[in-house]
């Protein structure tokens, strides 16, 4: 079977970030899988570092305008979307006043982790595959890159599990070499739980908040799973050696990943 629409979930991208391993293979992946004929869709937080009329951001007024509920609290969505117009495809950025109105990405000028980026990964998530669903626009596969995207397979299994949109979506994760320095907040896993996951599947989550910790309840969830950076943590590696039936793509470098990767996705939906 052939995996004719992906949509990329994103944390950053450049131009519209500085580059790094994340930001850049998401600039170029996406044009390169559309390259190779397959429909894409790609996702971003807004964050307040982006400069909206450098890069010629606009919200998308009919699919904006939502509530998203984390922890009893109402958060606006807000959608935006700008082109990268070499390379022909544009880029949907997923806002809100609380959760990105800041001068940096995920961590403050001095390096401390923002104590609600579990929300801000719920928030983001959540936005993308409500937007999804409002643009009626079906993924057979759903690529993740960066530890904020990592609750996404957890959703669709659980809270989407019925949704026709996304319910069919095969999810295939990349693991990064990004790290977080503190611990998400242990109320993450009661919050996932509420929004529909199972005991079953938090109770790694319960124990270990780490980055660690994250990585495995998304590889847990994911049909398929990418090392994306050279090193990664040993831990995680050790992990992803335990899953047998998971297909694995093992680290590609920047000459051969995008052949790997657009072939991956159709071993990924045809795995069971």
């Amino acid at each position: 079977m052939d995996a004719k629409k992906i949509l990329f979930i994103a944390q950053e991208i450049t131009p519209y970030l500085p580059e790094s391993e994340i930001a850049t293979i998401c600039r170029n992946l996406p044009q390169g899988i559309q390259e190779r004929g397959r429909e894409i869709r790609t996702f971003m937080p807004k964050f307040g570092n982006i400069n909206e009329r450098r890069n010629q951001l606009h919200e998308v007024i009919r699919l904006s305008g939502m509530n998203l509920i984390i922890d009893d609290t109402d958060h606006p969505l807000i959608i935006k979307v700008a082109s990268i117009q070499a390379a022909r495809m544009q880029v949907y950025f997923i806002d809100n006043e609380d959760f990105f109105q800041r001068k940096h990405t995920v961590s403050d000028e001095n390096g401390n982790d923002y104590e609600d980026n579990d929300d801000r990964s719920i928030f983001y998530v959540r936005g993308v595959l409500e937007t999804v669903k409002k643009l009626r626009w079906i993924p057979d596969v759903i690529h993740c890159h960066g530890w904020m995207s990592a609750l996404t397979a957890l959703y669709i299994k659980r809270m989407y599990a019925d949704d026709p949109c996304l319910k069919n979506a095969k999810i295939v994760y990349s693991i990064y070499n990004d790290d977080f320095n503190s611990p998400l907040r242990k109320e993450l896993a009661h919050k996932l739980k509420t929004d529909g996951a199972k005991d079953s599947d938090l109770k790694g989550i319960k124990a270990d908040t780490s980055f660690v910790g994250l990585t495995k309840l998304a590889i847990d969830m994911a049909d398929g799973v990418i090392q994306g950076s050279e090193t990664i943590n040993q831990d995680i590696l050790d992990y992803i050696a335990t899953k047998k039936d998971t297909p694995f793509l093992p680290y590609q470098s920047p000459e051969t990943y995008m052949d790997a990767f657009n072939e991956f996705y159709d071993v990924v939906l045809d795995s069971k």
